[in-house]
């Protein structure tokens, strides 16, 4: 007879009494909008599904807007982080098959850079360090949400550690959890557009310098983009119809590299190396309302976005700086009442709804081969380059969103 093995028992245990603010989600987003409430001086309960550390070694790129480097200098970070980042000086969108391009210089903007690059890990550890070294914050590792449901008075929570079934229940509660746990949320309706496309990421090598430049190429196939990340080597990002993206993680190296350079051209000479490869279906996925009774959503949890132009992390960070200041604006009888969340909503509408039009715009009009299109759209770039006023607004709400 075989041998059976019994699941461990969930062990309930009693209701905690209700907080301010809950956070479910330590991840970036979440871990920001807990340290910008402490700098504000409220307590703050932290729920992160992952075990203490576990993102810190993640090599993953992020590409931060100087928006966002904003929000860390205010937080008192970005000082132990500039020296592991690489600032983004130039941008250089092109268009392969045409003449058109255009180039961005952090120079001709008054910014010390447009962007920079940061690994995942190298952010998740400068937010946890800070929010550990704070005494009126309650960490809770290894906590995983099963539910969240938005109530008259309070909005209650139901997730698992350690094998122990726990609720919770607070004024505000905050999902911050990048859209992985939870399905559907009581109140909230979904809407996703599957582009049929992949990302494949990594890291590469090439033959010239990257002069801290960013490149942002459009094909047929879908958009290519080089950030520099460190002394010499660029972060890849190379989308295309899945069916062309999943043989790629498969290929030996010098032909992945081969493929590469026929894909994007010779602006960076030849490639010479290549990391970890690894892919993930692209979409755009966003609420239609990111609130319900004393329940807030925000960063990739509230909206989804195609990673061209890299916005979706920055419309993230700024949710939670926002968030932050309005809940330091409302007293605190009234958090999560209809006016704080309408309020904060009618902040955030305008942001995000850009920035979803944006990307979506981006891919639909670059990433095909319409007869007629890409002269166009070579026009359009050259235009861009040409015309400075146009310039200076696309650099502003790239950087700042709608407030740019």
């Amino acid at each position: 007879m075989s041998e059976q093995t019994e699941a461990s028992p969930i062990v309930k245990t009693p209701a905690q009494a209700p907080q301010d603010i809950m956070i479910v989600g330590g991840g970036p987003v979440g871990a920001t909008l807990a340290l910008a409430l402490l700098h504000k001086g409220y307590d703050v309960t932290l729920l992160e599904a992952r075990a203490q550390g576990a993102a810190h070694q993640d090599q993953r790129a992020l590409a931060l807007s100087y928006g966002s480097i904003l929000i860390l200098e205010r937080l008192g970070l970005w000082d132990a982080l500039k020296p592991k980042a690489t600032a983004i000086n130039t941008i250089h969108v092109s268009q392969r098959g045409s003449l058109g391009r255009s180039v961005l210089k952090a120079e001709e903007h008054d910014q010390p850079a447009l962007g920079y690059v940061l690994s995942y890990g190298d952010l998740t550890a400068a937010l946890d360090t800070a929010l550990q070294d704070n005494a009126k914050i309650r960490l809770q590792y290894e906590a995983e949400a099963s539910a969240i449901i938005p109530g008259a008075d309070l909005a209650h929570v139901e997730y698992r550690q350690h094998e122990m079934a726990m609720t919770a229940s607070a004024k505000v509660v905050v999902l911050a959890d990048g859209g992985r746990s939870l399905g559907e949320i009581p109140g909230l309706q979904r809407e996703t557009k599957h582009y049929g496309h992949d990302a494949l990421v990594s890291k590469v090598v090439c033959e010239l310098p990257h002069d801290n430049i960013a490149y942002e190429r459009f094909t047929p196939a879908g958009p290519v983009a080089l950030l520099p990340n460190g002394p010499r080597d660029f972060s890849l990002v190379w989308t295309g119809k899945s069916e062309e993206i999943q043989p790629l993680l498969t290929m030996e190296d010098e032909a992945f590299l081969q493929a590469l350079h026929a894909h994007f051209g010779d602006r960076v000479g030849r490639f010479l190396k290549v990391g970890k490869r690894l892919s993930f279906p692209l979409k755009l996925s966003y609420l239609q309302t990111v609130t319900a009774p004393h329940l807030v959503v925000i960063g990739n949890a509230a909206q989804t976005m195609h990673p061209v132009a890299g916005q979706g992390f920055n419309v993230g960070m700024r949710d939670a700086w926002e968030l932050a200041q309005i809940l330091a604006e409302t007293p605190l009888a009234q958090w999560g009442s209809d006016t704080m969340l309408q309020a904060y909503q009618a902040d955030r509408k305008n942001d995000t709804r850009k920035g979803l039009m944006f990307t979506d715009f981006l891919v639909n009009v670059f990433s095909n081969d319409t007869v007629g299109l890409n002269k166009i759209r070579g026009l359009g770039l050259g235009l861009l380059d040409i015309v400075p006023i146009a310039k200076r607004r696309l650099v502003d709400k790239m950087s700042f969103g709608p407030r740019g």
